[in-house]
């Protein structure tokens, strides 16, 4: 038991050595290097929190522009509708106004043409007077040639 104690007593001896050495050595090192990790991976998690909450507030800036480009497209179209409809208002106008024009210039002319009409058989019934009364005039008429004539002149005319 002798020799177990001593063994036990040099065994916590060297432990209480090897653990200096160790602790001067090389724990300040590993603690450095598990600090420096540690820093490490916290600057990290601080700037994907960060990136996070910037890409988060891009995001929510992006939504907005969006929001506001949809509305302002939808009243430029609006504009672009009502400019049409105005445009095309004021074409039918115009093609109104012109129809009218050119059913006004129609009845005109066919006034003149009915007038132009009615003068040519004027002068037509004037003609077939001057030629029945010639006719007339170079024979002598009984009375029932003389109803002959008009009724000749009245069939020609048409009236």
């Amino acid at each position: 038991m002798s020799g177990n104690l001593f063994t036990i007593f040099a065994t916590i001896v060297n432990f209480i050595i090897l653990y200096l050495f160790l602790r001067h050595f090389f724990f300040n090192k590993v603690n450095g290097a598990l600090e420096e990790r540690s820093n490490g991976v916290k600057e990290t998690i601080d700037k994907a929190n960060a990136d996070r909450a910037k890409a988060e507030s891009l995001k929510l800036e992006n939504e907005e522009k969006l929001k506001n480009a949809k509305e302002e497209g939808k009243t430029i179209v609006a504009n672009y509708k009502t400019k049409a409809e105005k445009v095309s208002d004021d074409i039918v106008k115009e093609a109104n106004a012109e129809a009218q024009l050119i059913m006004e210039r129609a009845r005109k002319e066919a006034e003149r043409e009915k007038e132009k009409a009615q003068d040519e058989i004027k002068s037509q019934i004037v003609d077939l007077a001057v030629l029945v009364s010639s006719k007339a005039l170079e024979k002598e008429l009984d009375e029932n040639e003389h109803r002959r004539l008009i009724e000749d002149f009245i069939a020609k005319v048409g009236i």
